[in-house]
């Protein structure tokens, strides 16, 4: 691993600046990059995982492969700007999609063991993690049938064009209204408002076509 040399990286620096100065070895850089986008990119984990040490899990393998793979990080490809929270989510995404099938191939006996550590783990947490203990716990099926509709629906994002399939992601995964959509995309409100109506559209008939409910 290559140690930084230079004078520390400003804490006002942008961040593809510290995703450049990580990929340096500068650990630093990299403490300030999870700092600045952990808690984003945990709620990204949770929205395909929920809640719990599953998504804790992938957010550990995605900071790991983040330091990695710092290098490999461009801010254009093919003419199009890949903005750096945008490589950041598909990182976790990735490592979120792979959690989802090693699940969706567990046997059921497993899904009941790991219920029940689970509920063990909340009885004796402390109060931010009792305070979901009340949730039912959903049964090996609920689980298999939510992992089995995040692939179709992943595959269904993957089918989509470039804009429309862009602009859902920074919508639907990364919480932004259409507005900052806008502002990410460096596009007019009214076509990033066009490109999610249609790609919603598009995306809720190739659902519709694999079975999976609107």
């Amino acid at each position: 691993m290559v140690t930084a040399t230079n004078a520390p990286i400003a804490p006002s620096a942008s961040l593809q600046a510290l995703i450049h100065a990580a990929a340096a070895g500068d650990h630093a850089a990299f403490a300030q990059v999870y700092k600045r986008t952990h808690v984003h990119l945990f709620g990204v984990a949770v929205r395909m995982l929920g809640q719990g040490q599953a998504a804790e899990d992938v957010l550990q393998e995605a900071y790991v492969s983040i330091w990695k793979s710092a290098s490999s990080y461009r801010s254009e490809m093919g003419g199009q700007a890949i903005q750096p929270m945008t490589w950041l989510i598909a990182i976790v995404r990735n490592k979120a999609l792979d959690a989802l099938r090693a699940r969706a191939r567990r046997p059921e006996s497993a899904w009941h063991d790991t219920a029940a550590l689970a509920a063990s783990d909340e009885e004796g947490g402390d109060a931010s993690v009792s305070a979901t203990a009340s949730t039912p716990t959903p049964s090996a099926l609920q689980l298999l049938e939510q992992a089995s509709q995040a692939l179709r629906i992943d595959g269904c994002m993957n089918a989509l064009e470039g804009s429309y399939r862009q602009s859902l992601a920074l919508a639907y995964y990364q919480g932004l209204s259409h507005s900052e959509v806008a502002a990410q995309m460096g596009a007019p409100l009214g076509s990033v408002k066009a490109w999610i109506r249609r790609g919603l559209e598009r995306l809720k008939n190739c659902l519709a076509a694999q079975g999976v409910g609107a």
